[in-house]
């Protein structure tokens, strides 16, 4: 049987802020201790994030366009340069204690995994870059991760194109590495793929490769009051 439940959340579409003000909060109930680990599944509407180890060369158009384009832009703490995030693309947030999960490097290795196990119920090879975390198909990147771990807590997570619009990709250099083409199920399979048909393998990968079971349940009324990057620094 699975060592642990992990209490499951799947928002739907959600807005970028209001996606990460809500991992703030578990975050902070999780650190404390009065919250198990979560795993939230979401989608979002167009948003450019910046990670902490982003370079503003690598945004190719100005914020001004940007909301022109009804793209919102965001910098926050997680690991990594720029990437979009968009309808179509199905994204995850684990909030996890690494205790359990020993060490920072192998959590990030177990998202890989699982998004190479999930593609493969598609027919997609999946593969790893031992020089760039992510997940990638003849070359071209299919999923972003990029993590953030405060207190010994995990939050952000990873991305992975299911039917997201890629020419939206054409605003940044996708994790700073411009000469890298990205790709998605769709495109790989010749066919739209929803995030309705890809939810379950995704789902399945995870409780594999982490050995866990994902539980669906109630959001938690409580979860902490963290408004800003400090209050989990």
């Amino acid at each position: 049987m699975p060592s642990t439940q992990v209490a499951f959340h799947d928002l739907g579409r959600i807005p970028y802020d209001a996606a990460w003000a809500l991992q703030r909060r578990l975050h902070a109930a999780r650190a404390a201790d009065s919250l198990g680990d979560t795993l939230l599944f979401c989608e979002h509407a167009p948003v450019i994030t910046m990670g902490k180890s982003g370079k503003s060369h690598n945004l190719l158009v100005s914020q001004a366009d940007l909301r022109r384009r009804g793209v919102d832009y965001f910098e926050v703490e997680r690991g990594g340069d720029l990437t979009y995030h968009g309808p179509g693309q199905l994204v995850c947030y684990p909030i996890f204690k690494l205790a359990r999960l020993r060490e920072v490097q192998r959590f990030v290795r177990s998202m890989e995994e699982s998004v190479i196990r999930a593609l493969a119920a598609f027919g997609c090879p999946g593969e790893r870059r031992l020089d760039h975390p992510g997940v990638f198909v003849g070359g071209a990147k299919i999923a972003s991760i990029g993590a953030a771990v405060r207190s010994g807590v995990t939050f952000h997570g990873f991305a992975l194109d299911v039917c997201t619009d890629l020419t939206m990709f054409a605003l940044i250099n996708p994790c700073g590495m411009p000469a890298t083409p990205v790709t998605s199920i769709t495109r790989e399979c010749s066919r739209r793929v929803t995030l309705a048909e890809t939810k379950p393998p995704v789902r399945e990968a995870l409780e594999a490769v982490y050995d866990i079971e994902l539980v669906p349940s109630p959001l938690p009324i409580a979860v902490g009051t963290a408004t800003d990057a400090a209050d989990i620094a």
